[in-house]
């Protein structure tokens, strides 16, 4: 029990000023979107410019890609939002079934896309795992975007799943702040869930 400390505690003192900034951005954007606060969105151009170098560096590739898409969700989920509010819309919306089932079929159909080229074209040592969780974030992303409700759910998932792949990857701040992402987006979801049933 006392190496597991001392092999954390010797993670943290490596822990490299890119990986604290983006971990205390991406922990402030999130915060700021379960608060449906719009400033999430600036704050999170941040924190995913700081992980795209970070998870390259670590040969996550998936993850490299989505801070890109993420770089570009940002910039449209803040327009998108702050024309919502503009317009006076319901804040907060459910998928449908339709949306859900095509949630599911685009997370299947990039988990096997992405692993393939993953696991054929880069030396990653987790090419599917990081294709499915990749996968997985897309929708989600896309999903609060929009500002459906169900997209806390997925990111509750996937943070879970997240975590012990930042740990292989001795991304040990990463994997804690993973953790801390899966609560907020529990507390996001219930917050939510509760504007959304106010305004049916």
């Amino acid at each position: 029990m006392q190496d597991f400390f001392q092999q954390t505690a010797s993670q943290f003192a490596q822990t490299t000023w890119l990986e604290w900034l983006g971990t205390l951005t991406g922990f402030l954007c999130v915060y700021l979107a379960a608060r449906q606060n719009i400033w999430n969105w600036p704050i999170s151009i941040i924190s995913v410019s700081a992980y795209a170098i970070l998870f390259y560096d670590a040969k996550l590739y998936g993850d490299t890609v989505l801070q890109f898409y993420f770089l570009f969700t940002a910039v449209y989920g803040w327009y998108y939002w702050f024309k919502r509010k503009e317009e006076n819309k319901k804040p907060i919306v459910k998928a449908n079934k339709n949306q859900l089932l095509l949630a599911l079929t685009a997370i299947i159909i990039l988990t096997v896309a992405i692993g393939y080229l993953l696991d054929s074209q880069t030396n990653s040592d987790v090419p599917y795992i990081d294709a499915f969780c990749t996968a997985v974030s897309f929708a989600a992303q896309f999903l609060m975007t929009r500002k459906i409700l169900q997209n806390w759910l997925l990111w509750i998932f996937v943070d879970l799943c997240y975590i012990p792949l930042y740990i292989h990857k001795q991304l040990t701040l990463t994997a804690l702040l993973y953790l801390v992402f899966a609560i907020i987006a529990w507390n996001g979801y219930r917050d939510w869930q509760k504007t959304y049933k106010n305004f049916v």
